[in-house]
């Protein structure tokens, strides 16, 4: 993806936030040389837990059909979960266009809560793991919906309407999309580790190689610590 798109993507994303009542916290707004002036105080945990900006195509550069942005609120540690005691939890604020997919993944340690905050309705497409690990084409697949149980046939769509929500376990196939609109999307799991924990079906990346054609706007949590105008 190319910079500009990036930066042009963010303030949309801003816009879109701003327009549903939800207000990002200061760091959401910092210039890059803000964020790294800050490094050795403020911004220490913010680099360290990857809180902030990300803007993925999954490095298939067709970001209005395979995308997704993100904005991670707060992350506790992976330490902190090995101990079971600590900030065990993360929060994120994500973006679905319309029809634009996040591609069928699981994650093997993350158990979340996918919330439909706001617009239109967020579409999920469920599978459960096979013993093989990949997804189980004839198994149903359980879910928790606001409280309610929920048995959904394999690769049954559960469509989230504003203030819904489906927790989803580890191990748990899932791809998603908006339809009828954008839709802004709550998540609230266990501690994020998206290096690590992402588990794709097919082979894509997580994170979208940027082509430096303009200054950026801010900086994406993959830009921390390689950022070209690193001070």
């Amino acid at each position: 993806m190319k910079r500009s798109a990036v930066n042009e993507i963010l303030r949309e994303a801003q816009e879109f936030i701003a327009a549903h009542g939800f207000h990002l916290p200061p760091f959401a707004f910092w210039s890059p040389e803000e964020m790294f002036a800050r490094c050795t105080s403020d911004a220490t945990t913010i680099r360290a837990r990857a809180l902030g900006w990300d803007v993925t195509d999954y490095g298939e550069d067709r970001f209005g059909e395979l995308g997704l942005v993100l904005f991670t609120l707060r992350n506790g540690r992976l330490a902190d979960m090995q101990k079971g005691i600590g900030m065990l939890y993360a929060e994120k604020l994500l973006i679905s266009e319309e029809g634009q997919i996040s591609p069928m993944h699981r994650h093997h340690s993350k158990t979340e809560d996918i919330i439909n905050r706001a617009g239109a309705t967020l579409v999920l497409e469920l599978y459960a793991s096979g013993a093989d690990g990949t997804p189980d084409e004839s198994a149903e697949v359980e879910v928790i919906c606001d409280g309610i149980r929920r048995m959904l046939p394999a690769g049954g769509r559960l469509a989230l309407r504003p203030g819904q929500s489906v927790t989803l376990t580890p191990n748990i196939w899932h791809a998603f999309r908006g339809e009828g609109g954008k839709v802004l999307i709550g998540e609230v799991s266990t501690v994020n580790d998206d290096r690590r924990d992402n588990w794709f079906h097919e082979p894509v990346g997580r994170f979208s190689t940027i082509e430096e054609d303009a200054p950026p706007l801010h900086l994406l949590v993959s830009d921390y610590g390689e950022w070209p105008g690193r001070r």
